[in-house]
C-alpha cells in the first residue's frame, strides 16, 4: 500500500485522466476515473500523504493495451452487471460452454467510457446507454446513471449512531448506481433479469480478515463458500452471528452470502496498517429475484448472493493477477417495465486509527471486538 500522491502520479504519467472530490480540509479524496465507467480507483484519508486505499493493477496499466476478454486494472469500486454465470449469464454466449476462455466481459462494462453529466468539489453523475445480451438470448437496453458523492465522516458516523475521535483518519463516501430500461419491452424473469453488482478490490496483506454479520435467526444456508472449491475451515469461521474470512492472497477463494441471511454490513480490518474499512448497502432481504451469479447449470437462478468476498490467489499455473481481495455487492434482478429504473446504493469507509478507536467502532457496529478478529486465524 503506498501513497495517494504516488497513485495519482501513476496515472497522469499513463495518461488516465482522473477527477477528485475533495473534503473542505483536503484530507479525504476519492479518486474518479470516468474513461474506466466511473469506478472509484483508490482513495485517501490523510490527504496526498495518505495510504491509498485502492488495489491498482500497475503492471497491466503500463502495457496500455485492450484486452478483448477483461482489462483488470483494478480500482476500488466499479461498476458491473449481473449475473455472471447460468442461463442468464452476461458474460458468456448463448450454447457456450461456460469456461475461462469463453468468459468475456461487456465492453459497456470494460472498455466504454461513461460521460460526466454533472461535477463539483464533492460530487461526480456519470451516465452511459448500452446494450447486453444474455446467455438466452435476451437483449437489455439500458441507461446507467452513477453518482459518487464524498460523505461528510462525522455525518457519516452519526448515522450509525457513532462518534468518532477527532484525532481519527477516515474517508467516505456512496455511490448511488441506477439502471433504467430504456428498451420497449419489459424485463422478466421468465427470460432473465439484470442486477447492479459492484465489486471493491482492496490491498490484501497476511494480517487481513473480511468479516460479515448474519442473520441468526434466519433459516437457511448461512454462507457458500463453493466456488471455487470448498473453502478450508483454517480461512473460513462461522461463530456467533459473524462470518470471518481470511484475506492473504494466498489461496484463491470466494464465499457468497444469500439475501435470507444478509445484513446490509460487511468489513475488514487490516492490523498491520491498522485500517478499518465499512460497506454499507441496501438489501432487498424480501426480494426472491436475487441473481445467482455460478458459472454452468444451475438449481436456481434466482438464488443467489447479496454480499460476496474473494481472496485472491495463484490459479492453475501458478500465476497471481493480484494479490488483493474483493468485496461485492448486489441488487435483486430489476424486474423492470419501459423507462423503469432500479437504484443500488453503497457507502464505503476507510478509518485508520488505534486498537482502542476502532474496536469502539467493530463493538458498536457488528457485535464483535477488534481481539476476536485480530486473532481469529493466529
Amino acid at each position: 500500500m503506498g501513497s495517494y500522491a504516488d497513485d495519482a502520479l501513476f496515472m497522469s504519467r499513463n495518461n488516465i485522466e482522473y477527477v477528485e472530490l475533495i473534503s473542505d480540509d483536503g484530507k479525504s479524496k476519492v479518486m474518479v476515473i470516468p474513461a474506466w465507467q466511473g469506478r472509484v480507483m483508490t482513495t485517501s484519508a490523510a490527504g496526498d500523504e495518505g495510504d491509498s486505499y485502492g488495489w491498482i493493477n500497475y503492471s497491466f496499466i503500463k502495457k496500455r493495451q485492450i484486452d478483448l476478454q477483461f482489462n483488470p486494472v483494478g480500482g476500488e469500486e466499479r461498476f458491473w452487471l449481473g449475473p455472471e454465470g447460468g442461463v442468464f449469464s452476461l458474460y458468456f454466449r448463448q450454447g457456450e460452454k461456460q469456461i475461462y476462455k469463453n468468459w468475456k466481459v461487456p465492453p459497456v462494462l470494460d472498455i466504454e467510457a461513461f460521460k460526466i453529466q454533472s461535477q463539483s468539489k464533492n460530487c461526480i453523475c456519470l451516465t452511459k446507454e448500452g446494450c447486453l445480451t444474455n446467455a438466452c438470448g435476451t437483449t437489455f437496453y439500458l441507461n446507467i446513471k452513477r453518482t459518487i458523492s464524498l460523505l461528510d465522516i462525522n455525518e457519516f458516523a452519526a448515522s450509525f449512531n457513532l462518534e468518532f475521535p477527532k484525532d481519527i483518519k477516515a474517508v467516505a463516501y456512496k455511490s448511488d448506481n441506477q439502471i433504467t430500461n430504456i428498451g420497449n419491452e419489459s424485463w422478466n424473469k421468465e427470460t432473465g433479469l439484470i442486477s447492479v453488482w459492484m465489486l471493491s478490490m482492496f490491498n490484501s496483506t497476511s494480517a487481513t480478515t473480511v468479516f460479515i454479520p448474519y442473520k441468526q435467526s434466519r433459516k437457511g444456508k448461512i454462507v457458500n463458500d463453493e466456488y471455487f472449491g470448498k473453502i478450508p475451515t483454517d480461512r473460513l469461521i462461522v461463530k456467533n452471528g459473524i462470518i470471518y474470512f481470511k484475506i492473504d492472497g494466498c489461496f484463491r477463494s470466494k464465499l457468497g452470502v444469500p439475501a435470507s441471511r444478509a445484513t446490509n454490513l460487511c468489513g475488514s480490518y487490516d492490523s498491520s496498517k491498522g485500517v478499518l474499512t465499512i460497506l454499507w448497502c441496501d438489501i432487498f432481504e424480501d426480494s426472491l429475484n436475487y441473481m445467482n451469479g455460478q458459472w454452468g447449470i444451475q438449481n436456481d437462478p434466482y438464488y443467489g448472493d447479496v454480499i460476496n468476498a474473494y481472496n485472491d490467489g495463484p490459479v492453475e499455473d501458478g500465476s497471481v493477477m493480484g494479490p488483493f481481495y474483493e468485496i461485492e455487492t448486489s441488487s435483486p434482478g430489476a424486474e423492470l417495465a419501459p423507462n423503469e429504473s432500479l437504484t443500488h446504493t453503497q457507502k464505503i469507509i476507510h478509518i485508520q486509527g488505534n486498537d482502542k478507536q476502532l474496536d469502539y467502532i467493530i463493538k458498536k457496529l457488528f457485535k464483535t471486538d477488534i481481539y476476536s478478529i485480530k486473532t481469529k486465524f493466529q
